[in-house]
């Protein structure tokens, strides 16, 4: 009896040594395949709203979510500032670059702490009250 358990287990393991290998090589479903889509294939398609979005700054943009956070509602205040001062609905977030937003800094900074310049989510009002603003006057 004491026998047949680690036979048992060999065989298993056999088994197992065989079948996962197998199981790797196996092909993965692709779009062209016919099977089940991938992940990627299922997302769905921006508005044309969310083109003209300002994007999430990047990372080595400055050292803490924070002041990324803030420098984009501050690139977000100015393209709508701009769209509203050109009276037009077409995207101007082209013209706009990162270095911009870092520029008009001393325009926002309501603090003298350099981990803490400005109030996030007043900035991030004053973006969404502009862009409401824009978008109202383009849906006229």
């Amino acid at each position: 009896m004491m026998m047949k358990a680690p036979n048992a287990l060999r065989s298993a393991f056999a088994t197992l040594a065989i079948v996962l290998p197998m199981f790797a090589l196996a092909e993965t479903p692709s779009s062209t395949s016919g099977g089940p889509k991938p992940f990627s294939s299922i997302a769905i398609t921006p508005d044309a709203n969310e083109v003209c979005r300002v994007p999430r700054p990047p990372a080595d943009l400055a050292e803490t979510a924070y002041l990324r956070n803030g420098y984009r509602a501050i690139l977000r205040i100015l393209v709508a500032e701009r769209h509203l001062i050109a009276e037009t609905c077409d995207c101007l977030l082209g013209e706009f670059t990162w270095d911009m937003a870092l520029a008009e800094l001393p325009r926002f900074q309501t603090s003298d702490n350099p981990r803490l310049p400005f109030k996030v989510l007043d900035l991030y009002a004053m973006a969404d009250a502009l862009e409401a603003e824009h978008a109202k006057a383009c849906s006229e």
